[in-house]
C-alpha cells in the first residue's frame, strides 16, 4: 500500500501576537544581504506581502494572528515562523538553495523521453490523479529540472523558480515554493515539502453568480467532503458523526472525540483565536468516511491541529483514500463550505 509523506502546509499554532501590523526585514544567512522581493505569507490563504528593494515588509495579520508566517524568494529555501513577536521589527534569514551540476538533469533533445517521464511522475505524485488535479497546468513546468540516483532507487525534483499552477477545475491560481520533491521507486512512496499561496480566485468579488462560478463552488464543495481539512474541522467542533466520518483502533474499536482529542486553550485578548487542539493517541487511526478507509499513521504521538482544519504535517503520514486529494484538491484555508451545505 502505498505511503505518503505530506509536509507541504507546515503549520504551527504557538504565535505570540501583540498588535495586528508585523514589520521586518528579510536577509541571506551568512552575508546578512537583504533579499528584495521575496514574499511574506501565510500558508495556503490568500494573504501575503512582498518585501522592498530593501528587504523590508510590512503585513496586517488581524485576521491570521493565530497562523505560522511563511517567507519564500527565488533561490532560497522557505522558513515558516511559528514562535514571533510583533512588538519590534523581525529579522528573517533565508538559506539558499546549493545544487552540483552532477544533482540536476538539463532538459535537452536526447533527455526529451526521460524528462517526459519524470514529468509526468511528478505531476501524478504532487498534483495527484483526480479530476481536479488532470485540470491542473504548471505554467512554468521548463523550470522543474530532474535527478534520478540509481543507486538509492529515487528521483528528486528541482524548481528554479516557484511554481505556478492554474487549477482550472477549481478557479484557483497558485503559486508554490516548492523546497524539496523525492520519489522512492522501491517503497512507492514519495515526500515534498514546500508552501503555498493562493494568489487568484476566479470566483471572488462576483455579486452575480454565472454558470461557471456555480460550478466551481459545486466543485469545491465536492473536493472539501472526505478531505484531510473536512476530517480535522468536523473532529474540532466534535461532529464526526454528523459530518459522515468514524474513527477506529488498529482492533477496529470506535473511538470518540473524548478518547483521542484534548483542548489545550492559549487565547489572548487581542487574539480570540488562538486556541488549539490536539490528538494524543499511540498508534494508527483508522478514518472512514463513505466507507472508504484512510489511515492516520503517527511519527509522534501528540498532534495539534485548529478549526479551520490546519494540523502538524511534520509528524503523521497517510495511507489510503485521503492521500488520493494532493495540491490538485487544495483549497484555501478560509474556504467556507457552509454556502454549499445550506442549499
Amino acid at each position: 500500500m502505498k505511503k505518503v509523506f505530506f509536509t507541504f502546509l507546515l503549520a504551527g499554532f504557538n504565535v505570540v501576537a501583540f498588535n495586528q501590523v508585523i514589520e521586518g526585514t528579510v536577509f541571506e544567512i551568512g552575508t546578512d544581504s537583504v533579499i528584495s522581493s521575496a514574499t511574506i505569507y501565510f500558508d495556503g490563504a490568500f494573504v501575503g506581502t512582498l518585501a522592498d528593494k530593501n528587504g523590508n515588509f510590512r503585513l496586517d495579520i488581524t485576521k491570521y494572528a493565530s497562523m505560522p508566517l511563511t517567507v519564500s524568494s527565488i533561490g532560497y529555501y522557505s522558513v515558516t515562523l511559528t514562535n514571533y513577536r510583533t512588538d519590534k521589527p523581525l529579522k528573517i534569514y533565508l538559506t539558499p538553495k546549493m545544487y552540483e551540476m552532477n544533482e540536476v538533469v538539463i532538459s535537452s533533445k536526447p533527455l526529451f523521453r526521460e524528462r517526459k517521464a519524470y514529468l509526468k511522475l511528478f505531476k501524478d505524485e504532487f498534483l495527484g490523479t483526480t479530476y481536479n488535479a488532470q485540470n491542473c497546468e504548471i505554467i512554468n513546468e521548463n523550470d522543474i529540472s530532474f535527478n534520478y540516483d540509481s543507486c538509492q532507487d529515487t528521483l528528486r525534483a528541482f524548481a528554479t523558480n516557484p511554481l505556478i499552477i492554474n487549477n482550472r477545475a477549481l478557479g484557483y491560481k497558485i503559486t508554490y515554493y516548492l523546497d524539496k520533491f523525492e520519489y522512492y521507486r522501491r517503497s512507492r512512496s514519495f515526500m515534498f515539502v514546500g508552501n503555498l499561496i493562493f494568489n487568484e480566485d476566479l470566483i471572488s468579488n462576483k455579486t452575480d453568480k454565472n454558470l461557471s462560478a456555480l460550478l466551481y463552488e459545486k466543485r469545491r464543495y465536492s473536493t472539501y467532503l472526505g478531505s484531510r481539512m473536512h476530517f480535522f474541522r468536523a473532529l474540532w467542533k466534535d461532529g464526526m458523526t454528523e459530518a459522515g466520518f468514524s474513527i477506529r483502533n488498529s482492533d477496529d474499536g470506535y473511538l470518540s472525540y473524548t478518547d483521542i482529542v484534548r483542548q489545550e486553550d492559549i487565547r489572548r485578548p487581542d487574539s480570540p483565536d488562538r486556541d488549539i487542539k490536539h490528538i494524543i493517541y499511540s498508534g494508527d487511526l483508522k478514518i472512514y468516511y463513505n466507507g472508504e478507509l484512510s489511515t492516520m499513521i503517527f511519527l509522534k504521538p501528540r498532534v495539534y491541529f485548529n478549526k479551520d482544519g490546519k494540523y502538524d504535517n511534520m509528524v503523521i503520514t497517510w495511507e489510503g483514500e485521503m492521500i488520493k486529494k494532493r495540491i490538485g484538491d487544495m483549497l484555501p484555508d478560509v474556504y467556507n463550505e457552509s454556502y454549499n451545505s445550506n442549499r
